[in-house]
């Protein structure tokens, strides 16, 4: 199932408005804090694949490295970070869609208040623990710009090679998918052979998609964005399958 690309330019647009608000780097330091924590306080990228993967994508959307080090000393305690905990919430949307919501909190209580109200406001429903985490899997996701591309055969086997587990086209781009493991490596391995990569990250990507009407798609983006805007949250993954035509609505505001 390919389409993750759309799915990126909506995350990216996101992005761009969160770093306008500040609220971006805070997530991105969150990201790296408890990726020490729960790998056990290993700080060194190179023994904790969830810190370098936390890493990478803090580096991808530009977070300075001095803030990247405070963050990391955090982690490690060697300075005060906060006591936080990483709390996940599964839920269903308008049309049905699937609904996993990834959050670092220091209180509890209130992240979970403030994301049942999301739900409620915008006609979603909170789930039980395991409601729908069977219908995605964590994967390493690596979008390519096909224009990057000389000879498409050399870069898939390039990227198989690299250990690609599948490579799927979407319009302009190629979408790579690995093992959380295996992205640092496969990621770097690209960018030495100077393959463009529009964008990259770990994440839960859904075993298969659900489309839905524009009006309905429109409105389970509400909830998804009222989601994304708390504090709290890290991360929000869907199964809402996002059309070209969905996109090019967003596009227009």
């Amino acid at each position: 199932m390919s389409g993750h690309s759309k799915w990126h330019s909506i995350k990216h647009k996101k992005a761009k408005e969160d770093a306008k608000r500040g609220n971006l780097f805070g997530k991105l330091s969150r990201s790296i804090i408890i990726a020490i924590k729960e790998g056990g306080g290993v700080a060194d990228p190179k023994d904790n694949i969830n810190l370098a993967n936390a890493i990478a994508k803090a580096k991808e959307y530009n977070m300075p490295q001095n803030n990247i080090e405070r963050a990391v000393k955090k982690g490690a305690g060697e300075i005060d970070g906060g006591t936080f905990e990483s709390i996940v919430y599964e839920g269903y949307g308008t049309g049905g869609i699937a609904i996993i919501v990834e959050t670092f909190t220091e209180n509890k209580n209130r992240t979970a208040s403030d994301v049942r109200n999301a739900f409620s406001k915008h006609n979603g429903n909170l789930g039980e623990s395991g409601s729908v985490a069977w219908q995605f899997e964590r994967k390493g996701l690596i979008i390519i710009d096909k224009s990057s591309i000389d000879d498409e055969e050399e870069f898939m086997l390039q990227a198989i090679d690299l250990g690609a587990d599948d490579i799927e086209e979407d319009d302009d781009v190629f979408e790579i998918k690995i093992e959380p493991a295996d992205y640092i490596k496969v990621k770097e391995g690209l960018e030495k052979n100077n393959i463009n990569i529009r964008t990259s990250e770990v994440g839960l990507l859904p075993k298969s998609t659900l489309a839905l009407s524009i009006d309905d798609s429109k409105k389970a983006l509400k909830l998804i964005g009222a989601l994304e805007e708390q504090d709290d949250v890290q991360n929000v993954h869907s199964n809402l399958e996002i059309t070209e035509e969905l996109l090019n609505k967003i596009d227009e505001g």
